[in-house]
């Protein structure tokens, strides 16, 4: 009975808090959003064609241009650029190009040295771009840190120092003393901070100005421009917008998870979603209380994991909390309203009780590209003149600019090192079609939520999920 008051107080709490919250995404709601460029009104034609305006077909657009400025390049977006996943995320930068170095550990132990060569050259790359040409965008480089829940997470987090002293990481192990000195939080028991090449960005800036450099470069980008229809068109592709067509030599699909209608693309991808609070401002003293001095970007060891990071002007923000929606929907009108961000709540009140009774100004979700990868593939179309470059679901703001590399080479059959490795020639596991995934998703993220509270049948039905190649507890 006391449980369920408590239950029932802290939704309480929460639904107050959220009280004049704007479900949109903080990042977005920015008086820096430029002016959306005029959509397409006439027929185009151009060497490379970029379908979708995130950090993917943005990076593509860049380094196109970067390898050779006379190339024909357009972009298109059926929005406004970063209004999709590159709007939304956390954005806690890493070296990983493969979710992570465990999940790339689980797929690809063979060619573990070169992906981590590679994943350490492709952010240094992404921080001399930014330099370079002058973005400000919020970056800075505090490092990531892992935090544990429990004895159970000690053992995680030290499983992966171990992976990341050998693949040559500044990673250190914290104990409970020096892990509440960084972040104090009755949670935390100990922590895995890697400090370099990692830390924190801004995305919707960082779109905004990859946006700008693209114009500068002569990149011609059309926005509210959907693509309508693709076909084969002589030596390359024709795609229909509602207004106009474009004949391409070469055509990139950039659209992550907003590609998962499609039948071939839903076959492997599931657009799952998840869901993100912004605090307000804290204050000097919430700030002093609660430590955090060296801004981290944060991911704990919870089963249904919880990340955090502080914004440039003090905000907490506090994701996780994954669901499924039938039909690969990707924006649902549940998402919309305050209910579904009670449970993240009570999460962040459990993190931060000292916290307790602060407003929430922003809240949304969205959908990430989840494959039994957990990291980009690529998928051909009209005889390798149209790619898919997708299944990013984290990590996502530094390896698009690596996936897009790779997506350039092999649309352009270029011969470099990375389309030696297997991750570019292969792709995820198959995903069964719905009603079987909708309620295997159900299921499963039903299971998440309570594992670590209740056990039971939860635990062989999360083996039995990963043992057919979804990775739902990987970190």
């Amino acid at each position: 009975m006391r449980k369920n008051m408590c239950d029932e107080q802290t939704r309480t709490d929460a639904l107050e808090a959220l009280a004049g919250t704007t479900f949109f995404p903080y990042w977005l709601d920015a008086p820096q959003r430029p002016r959306d460029e005029p959509a397409l009104q006439t027929p185009e034609s151009c060497d490379l064609l970029i379908v979708g305006g995130g950090f993917t077909g943005l990076w593509a657009a860049v380094q196109a241009k970067e390898a050779d400025p006379d190339r024909n390049v357009v972009l298109i977006e059926a929005n406004s650029i970063a209004i999709g996943a590159s709007g939304r995320p956390a954005a806690i930068l890493s070296t990983s190009v493969m979710h992570g170095l465990a999940n790339a550990q689980r797929l690809y132990p063979d060619d573990m040295e070169e992906l981590e060569r590679l994943g350490k050259e492709n952010l240094d790359g992404f921080r001399e771009t930014i330099e370079r040409y002058g973005i400000d965008c919020d970056l800075e480089w505090g490092g990531e840190l892992t935090v544990a829940i429990g004895e159970e997470g000690l053992e995680d987090i030290k499983k992966e120092h171990k992976l990341y002293c050998h693949y040559g990481h500044d990673a250190h192990l914290l104990d409970e003393d020096a892990i509440r000195h960084e972040i104090n939080s009755p949670l935390f028991s100990g922590g895995l901070w890697s400090k370099k090449r990692s830390g924190t960005v801004h995305p919707a800036k960082l779109a905004w100005g990859l946006k700008r450099v693209a114009l500068e470069l002569g990149v011609r980008i059309y926005e509210n421009t959907p693509m309508v229809e693709n076909r084969k068109s002589g030596t390359g592709v024709e795609i229909t917008t509602p207004k106009a067509s474009i004949q391409a030599n070469r055509v990139l699909l950039a659209t992550n998870a907003f590609a998962a209608g499609n039948r071939k693309i839903r076959t492997r991808v599931a657009a799952i979603r998840d869901r993100i609070v912004v605090t307000e401002p804290l204050t000097e003293a919430q700030l002093s209380e609660i430590g955090w001095q060296n801004r981290q970007g944060i991911y704990d060891t919870r089963t249904q994991l919880n990340y955090m990071r502080l914004t440039a002007d003090n905000r907490i923000l506090f994701g996780g909390r994954l669901d499924y929606f039938f039909g690969n929907n990707t924006d649902p009108d549940e998402d919309k309203a305050p209910e579904p961000y009670v449970r993240l709540i009570d999460n962040f009140y459990r993190t931060f009780p000292t916290l307790r009774g602060i407003r929430f100004t922003h809240a949304w979700s969205g959908p990430i590209a989840l494959t039994t990868r957990m990291a980009v593939h690529y998928q051909y179309y009209h005889g390798g003149k149209m790619l898919y470059a997708g299944g990013y679901s984290g990590f996502g703001v530094t390896a698009t600019r690596f996936g897009a590399r790779v997506a350039l080479a092999i649309l352009d059959d270029k011969k470099t090192p990375e389309r030696k490795l297997k991750f570019a020639s292969s792709k995820p596991a198959y995903i069964p079609p719905e009603p079987f995934r909708w309620i295997g998703a159900k299921i499963t993220m039903y299971a998440l939520d309570t594992l670590d509270e209740k056990g039971g049948w939860r635990v062989p039905w999360v083996r039995m999920v990963e043992r057919m190649g979804f990775p739902v507890t990987q970190k």
